[in-house]
């Protein structure tokens, strides 16, 4: 008599992406770049490191995946925010609102995952991280100088530093109501820089 001893198999579970790229863009924002390791990653992700290597790469290669996802869906709208019809220093207070909503939305995720990304120890993904943040910089101030050029180098850097201030504030703990209280009365001090 022959018995078969090998084990049943099995499906391979289906391996998604896209699903990976969204766990990890919590891991990254929860641990940040630096405390998170590929172990943790395909851990996490449910693979083994053949596996991750094979379909990223890298960690870097990870991030960089993350980094553009959340440029597509989890950043802060700039194009609806800088609405033609609303007054730009209404649009700018808006900006900082939402900020500060967003950067308080996760309890375990606060601060912003591009902001907390420009201070990587690892270079690869520090370089990356400040891409994105300088691309975000740069169309604040484009939003910006088409509607009051004069001004947009000292309006960008007040706002790119609110923002930074903001997410370390949410990083470090602070309460929604206390970020938005930051950010309203930086709204008025805009609003007092702006001609009418």
């Amino acid at each position: 008599m022959t018995t078969n001893t090998s084990p049943i198999r099995g499906r391979p579970r289906r391996f998604n992406p896209d699903d990976a790229i969204a766990t990890a863009q919590q891991l990254f924002h929860v641990k940040g770049y630096d405390a998170l390791s590929v172990a943790d990653l395909t851990k996490a992700l449910g693979i083994n490191p053949p596996s991750f290597y094979a379909a990223f790469g890298s960690k870097a290669g990870l991030y960089a995946r993350v980094l553009d996802r959340y440029a597509v869906a989890g950043a802060i709208p700039l194009a609806q925010v800088f609405d033609a019809d609303r007054p730009l220093a209404a649009s700018l207070a808006e900006l900082l609102e939402q900020a500060a909503r967003h950067y308080a939305a996760d309890p375990d995720a606060t601060g912003c995952i591009v902001l907390e990304g420009t201070r990587c120890v690892d270079a690869e993904a520090r370089e990356m991280a400040r891409g994105f943040h300088a691309a975000a910089q740069a169309a604040i101030h484009s939003a910006i100088a088409s509607r009051s050029p004069e001004e947009a180098d000292r309006l960008t850097d007040f706002v790119c530093t609110t923002m930074a201030g903001l997410s370390a504030s949410a990083r470090h703990g602070q309460t929604l109501e206390r970020l938005l209280a930051t950010a309203r009365l930086a709204g008025l001090a805009l609003a007092q820089a702006l001609p009418r």
